[in-house]
């Protein structure tokens, strides 16, 4: 019986984490970069986001609490897990290792994100270009948020190599070595993608 629910929560971590978690980090970063088209573009972009319809529902049901869903059960494992890295020097244990470590610091960057963000706007803040230009003014949040976004893409892109496997969609080894250039190449692109819209703002 504990083994059943063991399964269907590592299951439901791994599916949350692309559905509907990293699509929102992929349309999130997208919106982010019409920074790099000015001030204007990057207010409209917002502007739209915040005036979606059943916005609220929206952001509880299908954002935050699976976000939280994933965040504290990703701990468990990543306090749980054993990783070989010392015993054996194969690159997926190193991946396996990477994997927890970004996603620790990447719950760090997103609740801090959120309360500069979110949690301002709920007190009367404006989410704006000017608001983030503000907060990457100065250079040490500048690199919190330059690691915080590769750890991010690294995390969502490094899980799904493991998502495809966990759900029986690269099983043989060839597909699993398509997939590991398949992630990696998303990784490059998210990164570029989130790091030219940080760097627009400041």
């Amino acid at each position: 019986m504990a083994g059943n629910r063991e399964f269907f929560y590592r299951r439901l971590h791994s599916l949350l984490g692309v559905i509907p978690v990293g699509l929102f980090l992929v349309q999130h970063l997208v919106v982010n970069h019409f920074a790099t088209r000015g001030p204007e573009a990057f207010n409209r972009a917002a502007h739209f986001m915040e005036n979606l319809p059943f916005r609220y529902f929206l952001e509880i049901f299908v954002i935050f609490l699976p976000l939280l869903f994933h965040a504290i059960y990703g701990l468990y494992i990543a306090f749980t897990a054993k990783n070989n890295v010392s015993r054996y020097n194969y690159f997926r244990n190193w991946m396996f290792m990477l994997q927890r470590l970004s996603g620790i610091i990447t719950l760090i960057f997103v609740t801090w994100h959120v309360w500069e963000t979110r949690v301002q706007a709920a007190f009367g803040a404006e989410v704006n270009y000017e608001m983030m230009a503000n907060i990457v003014d100065n250079p040490m949040m500048l690199g919190f948020y330059v690691l915080g976004i590769i750890s991010t893409v690294f995390h969502f892109s490094n899980g799904l190599w493991s998502f495809f496997v966990s759900w029986g969609i690269t099983v043989t080894p060839r597909s699993q070595q398509i997939s590991t250039y398949v992630t990696m190449a998303i990784f490059v692109a998210l990164s570029i993608v989130g790091i030219r819209a940080i760097l627009a703002f400041a």
